[in-house]
């Protein structure tokens, strides 16, 4: 659960801070509907880019930016939808992008959902603690990124087979940049380190994604009521929706799936993974290259019982999309099926878990053989613009992209997705993935199995629990934001 316990002590030290650095810290009813943002913020950030260093980009922490890199204000919801020229299936698949996100991502939102609870509560001692990131990617930017605005030192955690603009990035924002081995699916190794660090120094606090429910919290009020907005203006009269296809990572996005079956019922959470490394599918393990999402275990922040399919996603699949999507040849090719300029100026928003997002939502669509009436929601967690060195990397070992290469990759990557790796799940797949928790949780991380069965025998009310707390929290942030005095 999260703590909400007041260390009084702590927490004048963290006001001061904030009062000395001019930190406001959003609640949440804000970061859902920025109307609420005091207009004296939404005057300061014109002249503000989306990417500094700026306390005010704290509220700028929505699915709400205007899309631009400087000085912009909000609006609706960030999404698109894909058209069946692309996608080869009748259902409406509709992405909510993370580029306009400050770091590109949609983490930064997740990192503050953990981070902010600690500080307004004056768990979290900026004067002393160092923040501790543990990630696959984007997490460990977005508490960098974050911690930075809320004037505390971190330290992020990645393996060293990530891309390089993520490295690069990372070395002018937080403290301290740790790599460790291997690629996005050794996340054992990132939980290693971190017991390291425990056991040798005194002033750190660990924010795991995995394990940390502000992450799935943020989701569920924040990414679930940002898709209700988006099927509200999209589902008309006659429209029904599916549901929600995500690749796995730290579970956190999945917590809007949560949400979304509050309102729609009916609806499907599907829950997808590199097929390389298929975990959930045959508690298997091995290396893969969709950057962003960690394997291997399922993370305690998994509400396996309302999950409803696994799929599994080919790396090679990503990979050769990539160039067809960026490529000035794949673009080319892709007018040619029927795929409007408009969208094609659109495809760099994905990047490379944002596509296997989209061949799960594929999948998911073709298994259920979803019509035109169906409207199927994911999510592009970020853009091409953080693997250009990927992009350079793939030329170099296969060659220059050409139309022919285009048009391999466009039916044999696209159009020719299957149903295959795909498991719908019954109670005892669930209960199968549930138990697969023990093995990381108990046994290596030291948590409590009666808590893992409550996961799983007191539910709903063990989520609901956590989803209630939304209230009590944006009541601490306005009292700590009352004693900043900066409003």
């Amino acid at each position: 659960m999260i703590d909400l316990t007041i260390n009084e002590k702590q927490l004048e030290r963290t006001v001061e801070r904030a009062r000395e650095r001019g930190i406001i810290a959003p609640t949440f009813a804000q970061m859902k509907d920025p109307n609420k943002i005091p207009q004296k913020i939404k005057d300061g950030l014109k002249d503000v880019g989306l990417w500094d260093l700026h306390p005010l980009n704290l509220f700028r922490i929505t699915w709400k930016n205007e899309p631009v890199k400087q000085g912009g204000g909000f609006d609706g919801v960030n999404y698109v939808e894909i058209p069946p020229e692309l996608t080869g299936v009748k259902a409406r698949v509709i992405a909510l992008v993370g580029k306009w996100f400050p770091t590109g991502a949609h983490k930064v939102g997740a990192t503050y959902g953990c981070l902010a609870p600690r500080l307004v509560t004056g768990q979290f001692d900026p004067t002393f603690h160092k923040a501790v990131w543990p990630s696959t990617g984007n997490y460990c930017r977005g508490g960098a990124y974050n911690s930075n605005l809320l004037a505390c030192e971190s330290i992020a955690i990645l393996p060293e087979e990530m891309s390089q603009e993520r490295f690069q990035w990372l070395s002018k924002v937080a403290g301290e940049v740790i790599a460790t081995p291997g690629c996005e699916s050794n996340v054992w190794e990132i939980f290693q380190k971190c017991i390291e660090l425990q056991n040798t120094r005194d002033n750190i606090m660990i924010f795991n994604q995995f394990d940390e429910f502000g992450n799935h919290l943020w989701h569920y009020e924040i990414t679930g009521h940002a898709m209700e907005e988006v099927l509200q203006q999209e589902l008309g009269d006659n429209g029904r929706y599916a549901g929600v296809v995500l690749t796995s990572g730290s579970a956190g996005t999945m917590g809007c799936g949560d949400y979304l079956k509050e309102v729609y019922p009916a609806s499907k959470l599907v829950v997808s993974e590199a097929l390389q490394c298929p975990t959930l599918l045959e508690n298997g393990f091995g290396g893969h290259r969709i950057e962003g999402i960690g394997d291997k275990h399922v993370p305690w922040i998994h509400n396996a019982r309302n999950t409803d399919m696994v799929t599994g996603i080919d790396d090679e699949d990503c990979m050769s999309l990539i160039r067809l999507f960026n490529e000035p040849a794949g673009q080319k090719f892709l007018a040619t099926q029927g795929v409007g300029e408009k969208f094609i100026e659109q495809l760099p928003l994905m990047g490379i878990s944002s596509v296997a997002n989209v061949l799960s939502a594929i999948k998911f669509a073709k298994y259920y053989e979803l019509t035109e009436k169906d409207v199927v929601l994911t999510v592009f967690t970020d853009s091409m613009e953080l693997y250009q060195t990927r992009l350079a990397e793939l030329t170099a070992e296969r060659g220059e992209y050409n139309e022919m290469q285009a048009a391999i990759d466009y039916n044999l990557h696209l159009q020719g997705i299957k149903t295959d790796h795909t498991l719908e799940l019954r109670y005892r797949d669930r209960k199968r993935i549930h138990n697969l928790k023990y093995y990381t949780w108990i046994e290596q991380m030291g948590k409590s199995v009666e808590e893992l069965d409550a996961q799983w025998y007191d539910y709903p009310d063990y989520w609901d629990r956590i989803h209630r707390m939304v209230e009590p929290i944006d009541k601490l942030i306005e009292a700590f934001n009352e004693r900043v005095g900066l409003l």
